[in-house]
């Protein structure tokens, strides 16, 4: 172990190069400007209400698959998550893998939206927006790729509606919803949701986010701005760290009725494994018989692994894949490895299953 040198003069001389570090460091915080993401272009397709359909615009220089790709996102986050920036795009590498790739954007609940429930959601919205895409490629089924909560939305769309659905591809999906590493399910296991709800009415996106962020209280809100200090000089890496501190606290507000039915039916009871769960109609995941692709992150602290691979042996289909990446929640859309691995595999197992031209 190296001595370390407290003599007066190399304390000074360190204080001295932090501080030049740290002005140099704000001076590029000022000069940052506009942090931009979802950076690959789009046109709205369909809108309703606060939700907004997105096909992102086809390459000219290459034909897309036959088949579109609806990507649907959780309700807690902002959905630009998959599209950060130019070299850490989950879309784009899709689409360069030759997904023609669609995107549900739920919006920001207000207080006209305190009543909407998972029906709403997802025999409601999202049923349409399959519709919309259908209509627009003459197609009776599309594939779907459903990301977080939104894997869970689309697990229990494609039971109730297996006539619509090609291809299903789950991304840190959870199914089983009380697994002993589950730390967030402990925790909210013991919410008395009636009273949150019932008093707050939509639950604000701040409450959970500050929820999400003390399960890993010293990594995720006292190490990474430690770590900080040695980016502020880099304006690049600087300008990931907001990017991804944008997304971090851009957290919606959750419809209050749909919150109370998700935590109360998925985490405190566990119906979709265990049975009992009805959105509109009963969900029985042995209804689910298409393709499926369960993606899973084995660091992950939300979604555990075991929370995803409890999928399997409780489908209805003959055609189950599992791909493990050896990352975390978040690294799975956004990490140099995950953009050169996981969308290409998706889109190669789509392309194996896709109909004949």
């Amino acid at each position: 172990m190296l001595p370390i040198d407290i003599r007066p003069d190399a304390i000074l001389r360190e204080l001295n190069e932090y501080g030049e570090k740290l002005a140099h460091g704000v001076n590029n915080l000022m000069q940052v400007g506009e942090i931009a993401c979802g950076v690959t272009p789009k046109t709205v397709v369909y809108q309703e209400d606060k939700l907004k359909l997105f096909r992102f615009d086809p390459p000219a220089d290459r034909v897309p698959s036959r088949v579109p790709l609806l990507i649907v996102y959780a309700l807690v986050n902002r959905p630009y998550m998959t599209d950060l920036q130019e070299n850490r795009s989950t879309v784009r590498a899709l689409m360069e893998a030759g997904q023609d790739v669609y995107l549900v954007d739920w919006g920001y609940p207000d207080r006209a939206d305190r009543f909407l429930t998972l029906d709403d959601y997802i025999n409601g919205y999202l049923d349409r927006s399959v519709d919309v895409i259908r209509e627009r490629h003459r197609l009776q089924r599309i594939n779907l790729l459903g990301i977080c909560q939104g894997g869970t939305f689309s697990l229990c769309y494609a039971a109730l509606h297996p006539d619509k659905v090609s291809n299903l591809v789950t991304m840190v999906t959870p199914v089983d919803f009380q697994t002993p590493d589950n730390l967030l399910s402990h925790w909210v296991r013991e919410v008395d949701v009636d009273l949150l709800v019932d008093t707050l009415g939509n639950v604000p996106g701040e409450m959970l986010n500050w929820t999400f962020l003390n399960l890993k209280p010293y990594q995720l809100m006292g190490q990474k701005y430690l770590g900080l200090l040695d980016t502020l000089d880099d304006p690049e890496a600087l300008k990931n760290f907001l990017r991804m501190e944008k997304w971090i606290f851009d957290s919606p507000d959750q419809a209050g009725e749909a919150f109370r039915q998700f935590i109360k039916d998925f985490y405190q009871h566990n119906r979709l494994i265990h049975g009992g769960l009805t959105i509109g109609e009963p969900v029985d995941l042995r209804n689910v018989t298409m393709p499926v692709l369960n993606v899973f992150a084995e660091q992950d602290h939300l979604v555990p692994p075991d929370a995803s691979r409890a999928m399997r042996g409780r489908l209805g289909t003959n055609d189950y894949t599992e791909l493990s990446f050896p990352g975390g929640h978040i690294g799975i859309y956004v990490s140099g490895k995950a953009q050169k691995t996981v969308p290409p595999a998706i889109g190669k197992w789509l392309d194996a299953r896709a109909p004949a031209r």
